[in-house]
């Protein structure tokens, strides 16, 4: 290419047929860049070296980890009664303070309930004055049977004279006799109804001055009453409505089976699982940072709260079993609460993951 082409010029390139001492004007740029090649040959590995060391130097008196995720309060809210659901008042994703209603069941029957403890009550309390008004404890019966021995006994007295002269016969002294005795029966059967009068109208220590029998029926109203109270709903908590798919008017309700979510966003926290390497100088109340993968260049302040009492592996539903032969060691993972010091300037969503790091030196970087 170079003899087709005149206009070429090589650098450094020295002609065939020229004269030597303009051949050794070359050799002093041959003898630079070796030089060159020697110094980047040896600063190379100086800076490699010196980077090393510097970042080596950065990650003293810190640990992070990017397993970890933020995590809410969530609270599963289900009715105490059954029915169907009549009032819907609130929607996915909606901020609901503590008390706000959040559905209402149907309340009819729970009505009805209500009614029938207060016809129990009228009941209890009808009965109780009938008792008090009865011959049996006004001791009406036991007067009458007194009276009845008396004559009784009068007339045995005189049945039994005639006997012993012989001017009666001995069927009619019986008949006196046993009409004294039958007299008698009367009258402990009128005093032990008194006494069983009294009895129903006595009251004990669990609830004195209250009759038993309308004691129980004011405990029937005050719990059909709660019933009907429990047809309205509230939000235990402050927080953000979730999985509210089933909160449908008509839809029937099953007695503690959760129909809706309450997220409490308001109290956000980070679980980081750490390698159980780095929990050598971590200790509650270390300064942490907060890093999340959602909302690259937002950093909040935050600290350790509490450092896990067993591994993940301990708390699964089905641990691992190392007692077998084939037995591989893995470095185990312990879950670390992570408290957020400062209020996030975007919007804290459960599950969002994150990037710790916990200056256990207690000096944030």
């Amino acid at each position: 290419m170079a003899d087709r082409d005149p206009e070429i010029i090589l650098e450094n390139a020295v002609p065939v047929n020229a004269p030597e001492d303009q051949a050794s004007a070359f050799k002093p740029a041959k003898a630079t860049g070796r030089w060159r090649r020697a110094a980047l040959m040896g600063i190379v590995p100086l800076l490699a070296i010196g980077g090393g060391l510097t970042y080596w130097y950065t990650l003293q008196g810190k640990v992070s980890t990017d397993n970890a995720y933020v995590q809410q309060d969530k609270v599963s809210v289900s009715a105490e009664v059954g029915g169907k659901i009549v009032t819907v008042a609130v929607r996915e994703g909606q901020l609901v303070k503590a008390g706000d209603v959040l559905f209402v069941v149907d309340q009819e029957p729970y009505t009805i309930q209500v009614a029938q403890a207060d016809a129990a009550i009228a009941s209890a309390q009808a009965n109780a004055t009938a008792l008090a008004n009865s011959s049996a404890l006004s001791g009406a019966d036991i007067g009458a049977a007194s009276e009845d021995i008396g004559f009784a006994q009068a007339n045995y007295d005189r049945q039994r004279a005639l006997w012993q002269r012989g001017f009666t016969t001995k069927a009619d002294f019986e008949a006196a006799q046993h009409q004294v005795s039958q007299a008698r029966e009367e009258l402990r059967l009128a005093q032990a109804k008194q006494n069983e009068a009294r009895a129903k109208l006595a009251t004990g220590s669990q609830v004195p001055g209250v009759l038993p029998a309308v004691a129980a029926a004011q405990a029937q109203r005050r719990a059909a009453e709660l019933n009907l109270k429990r047809t309205v709903v509230r939000a235990p908590l402050a927080g953000r409505i979730s999985q509210a798919d089933r909160l449908q008017i008509g839809q029937e309700i099953i007695t503690g089976l959760p129909v809706v979510t309450i997220v409490a966003s308001a109290q956000s926290y980070v679980e980081a699982n750490f390698k159980e390497t780095d929990l050598a100088d971590m200790m509650p109340g270390q300064p942490a940072t907060i890093a999340l993968d959602a909302y690259p260049g937002v950093k909040l302040k935050g600290h350790v709260a509490s450092i896990g009492a067993g591994t993940g592996s301990e708390f699964s539903v089905l641990p691992a079993q190392n007692a077998t032969g084939n037995w591989v060691k893995v470095t185990q993972r312990v879950p670390v609460r992570i408290a957020i010091d400062e209020r996030s300037p975007r919007q804290l969503l459960a599950g969002l993951s994150s990037h710790i790091t916990v200056y256990t030196d207690g000096n944030q970087h």
